[in-house]
């Protein structure tokens, strides 16, 4: 980030400890000693306080990460997962439409293609409300997909290393399962190059190489540690478990459907040329769904979003936490 030389860098999270841990590696990192970093707390679903800070600041792109990610959770709070991703992700691009913002990339995932979990789903809407504002302002939106970033929140990578300390087992769901993995300093460089395309609209995947099968992942980490796998009669011996496929989690992930694909200027970064069936009013259907945000309407909500989305292949029984309680 500092090698483009940003004049400010807001950073706006939820999270007060995490707040504190990337402005603090920030400032330790910074070479352009007149860059302002300016730490604020606060939410997505906060229009009017996101509306003030982007004129505030003079806002020229808005990078909108926020969502929250981690599939087995989401799929037992889908009324948290579909305010955060679906309506902070609105409230977002509207803020950015009412302050005249230049650039809004949103960070996409690759279970946004045929999602069949219900995180996938909220961030292929996500895209969709974004295509569907794409012309009723100057700002430009487009979105990036990509698969997982190695060593980040949630990651397999972390998980391992915590699990081969305390001496095992690893935990892997299924023995065939796969994932694209790409590190951080690449994804973002790819995601801010990917931001200064235009192309309204646009969803963009990045080229993340060949997927991975996270048990070879699980056997090498536990080599590269100095201890062997499943071998009973070692002494240094850690297990891998297989424990089986989560809710909503696929085998293989996608970042397009078949070859929609189209070659932009970076070798890198393709451009997905699937059809989206758009919102024709989103914020229509942003009312809609806040009409249904009530506990005993969990089958409403799933109906709203499947028919949304053509391509969206639940489970057919789906739970939230607040019916638990």
């Amino acid at each position: 980030i500092f090698k483009i030389i940003p004049k400010s860098l807001v950073l706006y999270e939820h999270n007060e400890f995490s707040l504190y841990n990337i402005d603090r590696e920030l400032r330790e990192k910074k070479i352009n000693q007149k860059l302002n970093i300016f730490p604020i707390l606060g939410n997505v679903c906060d229009k009017d306080k996101l509306c003030l800070l982007l004129k505030k600041f003079k806002i020229n792109t808005v990078y909108h990460a926020a969502a929250y990610k981690h599939v087995p959770l989401v799929e037992m709070n889908i009324l948290e997962a579909f305010k955060n991703n679906i309506i902070g992700t609105y409230n977002c691009a509207q803020a950015s439409i009412d302050t005249n913002v230049e650039k809004f990339v949103l960070i996409s995932t690759d279970k946004a293609v045929r999602p069949t979990s219900f995180m996938g789903a909220t961030k292929r809407i996500a895209e969709i409300i974004l295509q569907s504002i794409s012309n009723e302002s100057s700002t430009v939106f487009t979105s990036v997909r990509f698969g997982n970033v190695l060593g980040s929140s949630g990651s397999v990578i972390p998980l391992f290393e915590n699990q081969i300390k305390k001496g095992g087992p690893l935990s892997v769901t299924h023995k065939d399962i796969t994932r694209y993995f790409m590190t951080v300093e690449e994804a973002s460089q790819l995601v801010i190059q990917a931001g200064s395309i235009d192309n309204k609209g646009g969803i963009f995947f990045l080229d993340m190489g060949e997927p991975i099968k996270i048990l070879d992942v699980a056997k090498k980490m536990i080599e590269l540690s100095g201890f062997t796998w499943n071998k009973k009669d070692s002494k240094n011996n850690i297990d891998i478990l297989i424990t089986g496929l989560r809710s909503g989690e696929k085998l293989f992930e996608e970042l397009s459907i078949d070859n929609d694909i189209q070659n932009t200027i970076h070798p890198k970064i393709m451009l997905a040329k699937q059809q989206s069936q758009l919102i024709k009013k989103p914020h229509d259907f942003i009312e809609k769904f806040k009409d249904k945000y009530t506990v005993d309407n969990i089958n409403s909500i799933h109906k709203l979003v499947t028919n949304t989305i053509n391509e969206y292949s639940p489970e057919k029984h789906k739970t939230d936490i607040f019916l638990n309680h």
